[in-house]
């Protein structure tokens, strides 16, 4: 079966044929651990975790690398501010290593509630270190590298063309082109391969060129190569990889083995939130935790990411959340009914599904189109066995764990409203006894947004989690 992808250096969707006959080489950007990873960074999680599962659908084996950044990655793409793991330590009065390790532990877990596969190798920068710092030596001799009195930089004019993902103006570019970045650089868009650590700085380690740490593009080059070779099949990322982050893994990689380490590059686009950009001074930025809190589970987010293809810009809102998690308790009900249910179903009928979700998940990973027929089958008025192992066949791509539908059921129902809901549900009742609707509707809206919906029936009101 042909399976097509959007190779964003080649602006096509092409047919997808590995390097290997049988296995399928990835490398994906992987977190910085310096604080909680949001909704926004998990959407990109969320596309890997469907390629993973879509090519192993095709019977594909995987290699599959993920690194960890640990050290290197500094405030601005533009070479300038400080390292954020060592920012981080000092305002939370713990050295690198410990918040590394804390907001490592975060992000798997919160991996594991989502069902993400996890990548067969796990790198963490810190821990290849030798591996970069050979990289570099490398570049340096095949005279794409100088030294400057604070690091080591790339040097861009030696190559046959830069940029080659975003195909942007380099003499137009802000992040990483500021000429009084580093009055020393020989070309303003320069970037650093390896820093000159200052005396305070904690992480750093010998050098040629003194104590030292790696920039931040060198550990993607330096363990890509090291696990799967010079040359392997996909490389992912988010869509604010590609103007920088990526394009310089590219010049690193053509600059120490004269090749572009991956033949196809994939990016996710950006998660909004209520219809603009997600920031910490807007106070809309969310964790995985602050969902649940609010009665969305981690599945439903999932879930939700399918509403919408991985090249375009999804909108989160906690409506539409709310919308995923109810749509995803349907899908539980409709799979234990097909469970229950001895109706037959003709092989013609089922192959005919099985052989459209494959088209659907096989064009360049075609979510909305492939749940459309997941609801196809799920709404079938005929109840079969059949039907549920259907449900459970496309489960190995969309990673719901439909198979503990009952599970997740019965634990909602055993949910128990927290005591702080019971008293604004009963302030609410009193308040609509006295014909005070205005603080009805404030009582109401307070109680949604602890992840609570009060009903007002013939019977009295009725509590439900979001």
């Amino acid at each position: 079966m042909t399976i097509k992808l959007y190779n964003t250096l080649t602006k096509t969707k092409e047919d997808f044929v590995p390097l290997d006959k049988n296995a399928v080489r990835i490398y994906s950007c992987g977190p910085t651990v310096y604080s909680y990873a949001h909704i926004g960074n998990f959407r990109t999680y969320i596309f890997m975790d469907n390629l993973r599962r879509m090519l192993e659908y095709n019977g594909y084996k995987l290699k599959h690398v993920m690194n960890i950044t640990d050290v290197g990655h500094l405030e601005s793409d533009a070479d300038e501010g400080e390292d954020k793991m060592e920012k981080a330590a000092r305002k939370e009065n713990k050295s690198p290593y410990e918040i590394a390790e804390f907001y490592t532990k975060v992000f798997f877990e919160d991996m594991n509630k989502l069902n993400i596969e996890r990548p067969e190798i796990i790198a963490k920068a810190t821990e290849h270190i030798d591996d970069m710092l050979e990289f570099a030596k490398k570049i340096v001799e095949n005279g794409y590298g100088y030294e400057t009195s604070t690091a080591i930089y790339f040097d861009v004019s030696k190559l046959d063309k830069y940029p080659v993902l975003s195909n942007r103006n380099v003499d137009d570019q802000i992040a990483g082109a500021r000429v009084d970045v580093d009055p020393e650089k020989r070309n303003p868009y320069d970037f650093a391969i390896w820093i000159k650590a200052p005396a305070n700085h904690i992480m750093k380690w010998e050098s040629p060129w003194g104590l030292s740490y790696p920039g931040w593009h060198l550990e993607c080059s330096a363990m890509g190569r090291k696990y799967l070779g010079e040359e392997f099949d996909i490389h992912t990322g988010g869509v604010d990889h590609i103007p920088t982050h990526h394009e310089n893994e590219i010049a690193q990689s053509k600059g120490a083995f004269g090749k572009i380490p991956a033949k196809v590059w994939m990016h996710v686009e950006f998660l909004q939130v209520d219809g603009g950009k997600m920031s910490k001074s807007l106070g809309n930025v969310y964790t995985i935790s602050q969902l649940q809190k609010k009665g969305i589970e981690p599945l439903a987010f999932k879930l939700f990411c399918y509403t919408a293809h991985y090249r375009t810009k999804l909108n989160f809102t906690f409506e539409g959340a709310s919308s995923s998690q109810k749509a995803l308790n349907r899908l539980r009900e409709s799979y234990i009914k097909h469970k229950n249910g001895n109706e037959e179903i003709s092989d013609e009928e089922i192959n005919a599904y099985k052989a459209k979700f494959l088209d659907a998940i096989n064009d360049d990973l075609n979510m909305p189109l492939a749940m459309s027929i997941v609801w196809e089958v799920a709404r079938n008025e005929k109840k079969s066995r059949k039907l549920s192992d259907l449900l459970d066949d496309f489960d190995k791509v969309l990673g719901l764990d439909l198979s503990n539908s009952e599970k997740y059921i019965k634990e909602q129902e055993n949910i128990e409203v927290p005591e702080e809901v019971l008293e604004l549900v009963e302030e609410r009742k009193k308040a609509r006894e006295e014909k005070n609707w205005s603080l009805s509707d404030e009582l109401r809206d307070k109680i949604k947004d602890k992840g609570y919906i009060v009903k007002d029936t013939k019977e009295g009101m009725t509590i439900e989690k979001m």
